[in-house]
């Protein structure tokens, strides 16, 4: 238990993140969840509710917890010592670690996040997990890679928190070995994509053809 009566809202929404999700699973992410949650960690309910007014907020709280949970555990020292299959690995796998205690309350979160007025934040949120996850690794592209790196990082990790959900296997070893085929179908994706780009970097462009056509050279 921790005095929070001068902790500002930030403050008071990642000392309630954690807890919240944890009575999530028997509550559901209302206001009984966030008022235990909030009493257990001395802070005014009212204040609580100011902080995480709805349900949404209190998903947005959770999934960034588990975003600092996962960096934890997985310092960019860790990450350089690893190859880049194996980086993607460790931080999926940290978050598996995160969430596989609270599975239920993740069922609730994605039924909630799934409503037709959720559907931007849940996109939000899982842009910003795999965004996280792709420049813990060290990712810096700025170009179109940045985009479809996240974006299929993104499909591979909606489609193993999926498997996660129905998991009964000890340590999650089910889960694990089905992320482990998705990375290998990203890195086999990914070799293919850069041998494509060399052996067609020098090849004649239609598009400049048309165009000096259009406008010879003087």
């Amino acid at each position: 238990m921790t005095d929070q009566t001068d902790a500002t809202l930030d403050e008071i929404r990642i000392a309630l993140a954690l807890p919240i999700a944890a009575n999530a699973a028997f509550d559901g992410w209302g206001a009984a969840a966030r008022d235990l949650a909030a009493d257990s960690h001395e802070v005014d309910r009212d204040i609580a509710a100011l902080a995480l007014p709805d349900a949404p907020a209190m998903i947005d709280a959770w999934f960034a917890a588990i975003d600092a949970t996962m960096l934890a555990q997985v310092p960019v020292e860790r990450c350089s010592a690893m190859k880049i299959r194996e980086r993607i690995a460790a931080l999926v796998g940290a978050r598996i670690d995160a969430i596989a205690p609270h599975r239920e309350s993740l069922r609730r979160a994605l039924a909630i996040l799934a409503l037709p007025q959720n559907i931007v934040l849940g996109t939000r949120l899982g842009w910003r997990a795999a965004d996280t996850i792709w420049r813990a690794a060290g990712d810096s592209a700025t170009d179109y890679n940045h985009y479809t790196k996240r974006s299929i990082l993104l499909g591979v990790y909606a489609a193993t928190m999926t498997v996660l959900l129905d998991d009964d296997s000890e340590g999650q070893v089910e889960t694990r070995a089905f992320l482990a085929r998705r990375i290998e179908g990203i890195m086999r994706f990914e070799k293919a994509k850069s041998g494509f780009i060399r052996r067609t970097r020098h090849r004649p462009s239609l598009s400049r053809f048309i165009g000096r056509l259009r406008y010879p050279v003087a």
